[in-house]
């Protein structure tokens, strides 16, 4: 059985339970990771303290989206692109998220870890600003596209999907833009989706 360490109000371990549960595995979680702190076993695992680390069928594995490959590759091939062009543009927008999630730290440690008293409107603002510039970007392709993947859901949309219900739900101004959205209730019917990022932002 797969096993997943990480604590659930982690967007990158919310990518790993969600790929999860997309393809049927079977698997445990255990806690780890801010509050529930990391022991010297979890540290032996993934020396470099973060979260999600995987353990399956002996293999012990770390990097959210590497993790994601490992996994689609296994067992659930259908939700990478066989051919090597489009496989190598999901990979690209995969990658593409870790600046998204740089663009967005700020103002979601601002405005879901700090009391509102302390809400600096400058990094508010700032934060809109990048990731909606970046938003931009992603209503590019998915206005010529359903979904980041290509023509059906598949890995390359978890990154990206686990952020832009941040994006949505964070209280900041946002562009309108309609491919995101679309692409993003698209999401909500997923019932992974649902169970496992659409929780409260903490």
């Amino acid at each position: 059985m797969l096993t997943i360490w990480g604590r659930l109000n982690s967007h990158n371990v919310k990518k790993v339970v969600w790929a999860a549960e997309e393809m049927g595995l079977a698997y445990v979680r255990n806690d780890v990771g801010g509050t529930f702190g990391m022991d010297a076993a979890y540290l032996a695992l993934n020396p470099n303290a973060l979260i999600p680390t995987i353990e399956d069928d002996g293999l012990v594995l770390w990097e959210s989206n590497a993790i994601l490959r490992y996994l689609a590759a296994r067992y659930a091939p259908h939700l990478w692109p066989d051919d090597l062009r489009q496989r190598a543009a999901a990979d690209k927008w995969m990658d593409w998220q870790f600046a998204f999630a740089d663009a967005q730290r700020d103002v979601f440690l601002m405005m879901v870890r700090k009391p509102e008293h302390l809400h600096d409107p400058a990094v508010i603002a700032r934060g809109a600003e990048a990731t909606g510039r970046m938003m931009a970007m992603l209503e590019a392709l998915l206005a010529q596209q359903p979904w980041i993947t290509g023509d059906s859901f598949g890995i390359a949309d978890i990154p990206m999907g686990t952020y832009a219900h941040t994006w949505f739900t964070l209280d900041m101004p946002r562009p309108d833009m309609p491919h995101v959205r679309r692409w993003y209730e698209g999401l909500q019917t997923r019932p992974g989706y649902k169970a496992n990022v659409m929780i409260k932002l903490t």
